[in-house]
């Protein structure tokens, strides 16, 4: 199972959206399941994604200080092709939300 769990506005896509409620979707993991086959299946678009973690480390940021700060791995794009499997934590971050995480 992997867990997806969803800030700012991608909220929308969590099973409960109320706001008093955990914003976390769960999927079967699906063989050579990737970040971007994950969202894909939820019907996320990539250019929703401000930040990706995974499991509670910065996998990709939009951020362009990032480098700067030296804790970009990739860009959102590059990310989307990482390998995910059971067990995995995905936190995405909306673009309303991008300046949170810095």
């Amino acid at each position: 199972m992997l867990e997806i769990h969803l800030y700012g506005s991608l909220r929308r896509y969590a099973p409960d959206t109320r706001p008093d409620r955990e914003s976390v979707a769960r999927l079967e993991s699906q063989p050579e399941e990737t970040v971007g086959t994950a969202l894909g299946r939820m019907g996320i678009s990539p250019d929703e994604i401000y930040h990706i973690f995974l499991n509670g480390a910065l996998l990709s940021t939009r951020n362009s200080m990032a480098p700067w700060l030296e804790y970009q791995k990739g860009r959102v794009n590059e990310g989307l092709n990482t390998p995910v499997q059971e067990g995995d934590r995905l936190g995405l971050f909306a673009r309303d939300m991008g300046l949170l995480v810095v």
